[in-house]
């Protein structure tokens, strides 16, 4: 079976989902309106970095995109629905690379969109604190926050794949992203940067420390997706549906 129409189909899927859309809007939502309040409020930070303050929204928007590729896969282990996907496309790795793609595609264009929005709205709340910011250092930023952003998705796309449970993944994921990295994290030193949150908002960063730079710790985040979405691939190929 061609790819193409397995995409077709899973895309199909990821529109009229209703959850699927909605976590994209909150997405945009969240992580503008958090990197509004940042803007009025950052410049009070002793270690006020401009370009992530600006950004800084995508720390509690990232739960949505993590939702979001968790209930994209999810929503297959319910009511038999993996069962007749695969009945249409009895190739499991090929019917698994297009729920991916499909996931990657939306997550990272509206990241990009709502990193844009960010940036925009937290700007103006800075005011002259963002006049160093150069025009590089932007366009990275928001680059890598909308790849940042469809990483995330997959690897919870991956962990639910693995886990064959939305709920189960989030459970997981939400506490690591919001206790692990703060907490955890700021006693274990150099380990903590190669956590997959920590490594790839080092991309949202104006000035960086540590071993990994922007790109270095954004493809830190790549490996973990990527080892995620394999662990998913070989519990789909292994367990029956």
């Amino acid at each position: 079976m061609e790819l193409t129409p397995v995409l077709r189909s899973e895309w199909l899927k990821i529109r009229t989902l209703r959850p699927l859309p909605g976590a994209l809007l909150a997405l945009f939502a969240a992580t503008t309106a958090f990197s509004a309040i940042a803007g009025v409020s950052g410049t009070s930070d002793p270690d006020f970095d401009p370009l992530f303050t600006a950004l800084s929204g995508v720390v509690p928007g990232q739960i949505a995109a993590v939702s979001f590729g968790a209930m994209a896969v999810s929503s297959e282990f319910q009511s038999g629905g993996l069962r007749l996907s695969l009945a249409a496309v009895p190739r499991r790795g090929r019917w698994f690379a297009a729920k991916a793609a499909v996931i990657a595609v939306p997550a990272l264009l509206v990241g990009l969109v709502t990193a844009l929005a960010a940036l925009l709205v937290a700007r103006a709340g800075l005011g002259p604190a963002a006049d160093g910011l150069g025009t590089g250092e932007q366009v990275r930023g928001v680059v890598g926050c909308g790849v940042y952003l469809m990483l995330m998705a997959l690897f919870a796309a991956g962990l639910a794949a693995l886990l064959r449970s939305g709920v189960a993944t989030l459970s997981l994921l939400i506490p690591f992203i919001l206790v692990v990295s703060f907490v955890i994290g700021d006693a274990t030193g150099t380990v903590a940067d190669f956590l997959p949150d920590k490594a790839g908002q080092l991309v949202l960063r104006e000035t960086y420390d540590g071993t990994l730079g922007p790109w270095s710790g954004l493809a830190v985040t790549a490996l973990w997706a990527a080892a995620a979405l394999l662990a998913g691939a070989w519990s789909l190929r292994r367990r029956d549906a």
